[in-house]
């Protein structure tokens, strides 16, 4: 077995997913320092839920988020925490952008996201594995 899987108690793992979150009305509203604030928030936020941030970027209206996380956490908590810290705390630290972009609307992000799993092998790869098996002999 690959030595980049975790392990946890009864269990060995290696959940990735990838995570869109966009601006409310779709407003570009994200600058490079913005961009720089956000990463910051979900590294420390990823770390409080024991999870790890592996890759972060973003344009002016959107950011992507590559993220490692354990089993036993409910993915939509792991988000819906995501974005209820990231919007509270960008709307602290840059109280512009509400007047500015939201019509002074306590708002950051859109209530949808996009996740997608993400792993190191395809479907059609984890298909031949599992058919090649040597299953026991009638």
């Amino acid at each position: 077995m690959s030595s980049d899987y975790n392990k946890g108690y009864r269990s060995v793992y290696k959940l990735t997913v990838h995570i869109v979150f966009v601006t409310k009305y779709r407003k570009k509203a994200i600058s490079a320092d913005i961009l720089n604030q956000l990463k910051t928030i979900f590294q420390e936020t990823l770390d409080k839920w024991e999870c790890q941030l592996l890759e972060f970027n973003g344009e002016p209206d959107h950011v992507h988020l590559l993220v490692s996380y354990k089993p036993e956490i409910s993915l939509s908590k792991l988000i819906a925490n995501l974005k209820t810290v990231s919007s509270r705390l960008i709307r602290r630290d840059f109280p512009f952008l509400s007047g500015k972009y939201f019509y002074n609307k306590p708002y950051f992000w859109t209530g949808a996201y996009f996740v997608s799993s993400c792993g190191g092998v395809t479907v059609e790869q984890l298909k031949n594995y599992v058919e090649n098996q040597n299953s026991p002999k009638k």
